[in-house]
């Protein structure tokens, strides 16, 4: 049997929630969900969440981009397509992507680029070439920079 929630326990428990670490919209929803809130409640306590900057999607999109490139090293199109995932506006990932320095994005991708050439095993250098390729474009690196530092690649 889980534990039932009045709308004031709730609302603390997602203040603390949000506290912690930014969250977006869908995961406030869904951990309401799994504390058996019923819809209005969930409506409710998502705007005083909102009402007290507790939650605030701008602010968790650009935390995200930041973090997920910096951390993970992960390209603009990766950062991009996790937060339409979790159904961040254009507008906020926009602004999200902005927090990159262009200068840093760039010198983060080459690095990350040479040394996953450096630490592929492959003989075959179009093998090689290839999986160099296809792990930058996991990362979510945009095709056109990708394929301008394989080509360098001799």
């Amino acid at each position: 049997m889980q534990k039932s929630y009045t709308v004031e326990e709730a609302k603390r428990k997602m203040e603390h929630y949000c506290a912690y670490q930014e969250r977006c919209h869908d995961e406030v929803v869904l951990k309401l969900k799994s504390l058996n809130m019923i819809p209005q409640a969930i409506d409710v306590i998502v705007v005083h969440l909102l009402d007290n900057n507790y939650l605030n999607e701008e602010r968790f999109a650009c935390s995200f981009a930041r973090g997920k490139f910096r951390i993970k090293h992960w390209g603009k199109r990766r950062i991009t397509n996790e937060l339409k995932t979790r159904n961040i506006s254009r507008y906020n990932i926009e602004r999200a992507l902005k927090e990159i320095p262009e200068g840093e994005y760039l010198d983060a991708f080459h690095e990350l680029a040479d040394k996953q050439w450096e630490i592929t095993r492959e003989s075959n250098i179009q093998k090689k070439k290839k999986k160099v390729m296809d792990y930058l474009l996991r990362k979510g690196y945009e095709s056109n920079l990708v394929q301008e530092k394989i080509y360098a690649f001799e």
